[in-house]
């Protein structure tokens, strides 16, 4: 496993190209899955400068329950089809909102947040969890991050849930 992630290249695309095989390793062999979501947060959170709070929701029966993250203390449980994560999870899709006031049913755990980005993690046929990004930036998040963020939640599908 490392310990460390660095980041040499410049571009965002280039940056999630290194994150990709990062994560892998930091999962690597590992098997307590909160450990490595732990991880995954904080090598995500420092690959996307944009980022206010990176983490994940794991999905217990019809709801997303909070797990590991970096940022502001956070919303504990979210319905199914509920917000960004709800929506991003019910659909098995991949959702980025531009302006969270324009979401209709947005939940705001953070005031400051402007824009989201949340990707389902999927083991199987099920979604397991979702990765959920918020930046205080309108518009931080785009195609380049959905390509990259789903890499990174391949992988984090590959792991025992």
């Amino acid at each position: 496993m490392s310990e460390a992630v660095a980041f040499a290249a410049t571009d965002k695309a280039g940056r999630y190209r290194e994150l990709v095989p990062q994560v892998a390793s930091l999962v690597d062999g590992e098997p307590d899955l909160v450990a490595n979501l732990a991880n995954a947060s904080a090598a995500i959170a420092a690959c996307v400068p944009a980022a206010s709070w990176v983490g994940f929701y794991v999905r217990r029966g019809d709801e997303l329950v909070l797990g590991p993250f970096q940022g502001k203390v956070a919303c504990v449980r979210i319905a199914l089809g509920r917000g960004v994560c709800g929506t991003a999870a019910a659909e098995r899709r991949t959702v980025i909102v531009a302006d969270v006031e324009q979401f209709p049913g947005h939940i705001a755990c953070d005031s400051g947040s402007r824009s989201e980005i949340v990707v389902p993690i999927v083991r199987g046929e099920r979604v397991v969890a979702v990765l959920d990004l918020d930046s205080y930036d309108l518009a931080a998040f785009d195609d380049t991050d959905a390509a990259g963020l789903g890499e990174v939640a391949a992988v984090l599908g590959g792991l025992a849930w």
